[in-house]
């Protein structure tokens, strides 16, 4: 049965626009950029009244749910200066980083479904000490049209186009520890 699920589920098509690159850290970078994660002033997502399980660390931007706008944050720290080059090259031509989002996972934490903010373009995730199921759902008649992206460790991601904007997506809840650096660009209308 798990044989044919996984059959069935590769064959779904990848959302235009999802562009995803394997190792795009070393292993050694990996830990380094865990370590500098683990040592950030992490905090429960906030969703407005509501807390969520995962913590994490907002730079450049963050967009705040009680108030319903993107507010300044903290500056982007030196450390990530070396990732966010290389992130902006996997973007390729005219790609600038202004806003970061750390987040650390225990066992049992997820997101649900939704597409990012508005006021934020192109986004990129980078995946670290563990892989998840990086799930998306478009609606497709009456049912739903899946996909579903094996984050694994060191790996990044770059949604753009259809699938930042029509398509959701979602984390299940991960089996491991896991922590992931988001990098998005902003959008010109905000």
């Amino acid at each position: 049965m798990s044989e044919q699920f996984a059959l069935f589920e590769s064959s779904a098509p990848q959302p235009e626009g999802l562009r995803y690159a394997a190792d795009f850290v070393s292993l050694e970078t990996e830990q380094r950029l865990i370590s500098a994660i683990r040592n950030l002033p992490l905090q429960p997502f906030q969703f407005g009244q509501y807390e969520g399980k995962r913590r994490v660390a907002s730079f450049g931007f963050r967009y705040d749910y009680t108030v319903r706008r993107l507010e300044e944050a903290d500056p982007i720290p030196e450390w990530l200066d070396p990732i966010i080059e290389k992130v902006e090259a996997f973007g390729g031509r005219g790609t600038r980083i202004g806003q970061v989002l750390c987040t650390e996972y225990d066992v049992g934490v997820g997101i649900g479904w939704h597409r990012d903010k508005p006021h934020f373009d192109r986004v990129f995730g980078l995946s670290l000490g563990s892989l998840c199921k990086f799930r998306f759902r478009r609606p497709a008649y009456t049912k739903w049209e899946r996909f579903t992206l094996e984050a694994r460790p060191r790996s990044i991601y770059m949604m753009t186009g259809p699938s930042r904007v029509v398509w959701e997506h979602s984390i299940p809840a991960v089996e491991a520890q896991r922590y992931s650096i988001t990098f998005r660009t902003m959008s010109p209308k905000h």
